[in-house]
């Protein structure tokens, strides 16, 4: 009698087949071995088959090319195929570290949890920009360090970069809602602890990310991410934060500087100095911490990108009424 699959490891992948070998390479030589991998090609005009057919001898491994639904119906559609206790989703643009699975087993030996979620970091391989756009997503003086960093059971909130789910509980909410635009995977997590199921962070269970190659990419994504968040404060009564509103403050103040930088008014001069004190910090804090102060610098384009780009969106999705 063989050996049930303990992991179904679900990615919807479009227009990636590069990455798509690099995520496969990593789940080829992990340490842990009970489980399947299910590919969902969402359409692409380049697909992964050919990725897919290197592979599929090497370890248990099925691919399917369906008409382009967006990633939330794609993955679905995956979880459709699997056979797996847990459903695992990973981004395409992923690559796993060996021993992630028996990290994740150890955790779920030791907790009785539904679903769970993990940190995302960097590669020394990554390029420049990609290292710059990780430090704003991840720094104290960027995000709070909120992505992973914080030890959290009942109400950590997973995304689809890093996700594990019990079948039975996907399931049993419907999995993810037919939204094409980001916010689909919180929407998911907000369904599942609106249901009662219980979460986690499993802080060792890391993923390396390779994030967005260009500074337009960046601020698009983070322009869906900033409406998304807006639509899901509306969707779910009471998960509304005040600092879901920081990078629209940002935005505000950004705009008076430039709007009245040639007034000389006490109020214009202080903003001035505080976004001035605040660029520098960053751009020291990772020249030091990356070691490089290009990386310092771009690491504050970067962040100008993220917030105004994150606010804006969520003004948008706060005023589009």
């Amino acid at each position: 009698m063989s050996k049930s699959i303990k992991y179904s490891i679900v990615v919807a992948v479009y227009n990636r087949p590069e990455e798509m070998e690099e995520l496969l390479y990593s789940l080829n030589n992990q340490s842990y071995k009970n489980f399947e991998l299910i590919i969902v090609d969402d359409g692409s005009q380049m697909s992964s088959r050919d990725v897919y057919n290197f592979y599929k001898k090497k370890f248990q491994i099925s691919y399917f090319f369906i008409d382009n639904q967006g990633p939330a119906m794609a993955r679905n559609f995956g979880v459709n195929k699997a056979s797996g206790e847990w459903i695992i989703f990973f981004d395409s643009d992923c690559t796993i570290p060996r021993d992630y699975f028996l990290v994740v087993e150890k955790f779920l030996n030791e907790n009785k949890i539904d679903f769970f979620g993990g940190p995302d970091m960097m590669d020394e391989s990554f390029s420049y920009l990609q290292k710059s756009i990780n430090y704003s997503m991840t720094s104290l003086f960027t995000t709070g360090g909120i992505r992973g960093g914080k030890k959290s059971i009942d109400k950590f909130l997973p995304r689809s970069f890093n996700m594990g789910i019990k079948t039975n509980a996907f399931k049993s909410v419907n999995g993810f809602s037919n939204i094409r635009q980001y916010g689909e995977d919180l929407d998911l997590s907000y369904k599942l602890l609106f249901s009662n199921k219980k979460s986690a962070l499993i802080p060792d269970a890391k993923v390396y990310h390779k994030r967005r190659t260009n500074l337009f990419k960046f601020f698009s994504q983070m322009f869906k991410s900033g409406k998304g968040r807006r639509f899901l404060d509306e969707k779910y009564s009471g998960t509304f934060r005040i600092f879901h509103l920081f990078p629209s403050f940002f935005v505000l103040g950004f705009s008076l500087i430039i709007i009245f930088q040639f007034l000389t008014l006490d109020v214009f001069f202080i903003l001035n100095i505080i976004y001035s004190i605040y660029f520098l910090t960053v751009f020291m804090h990772s020249s030091l911490l990356n070691s490089n102060p290009i990386i310092g610098f771009m690491s504050v384009l970067t962040t100008i990108a993220q917030f105004l780009g994150y606010g804006i969106g969520y003004l948008y999705g706060l005023f589009r009424n």
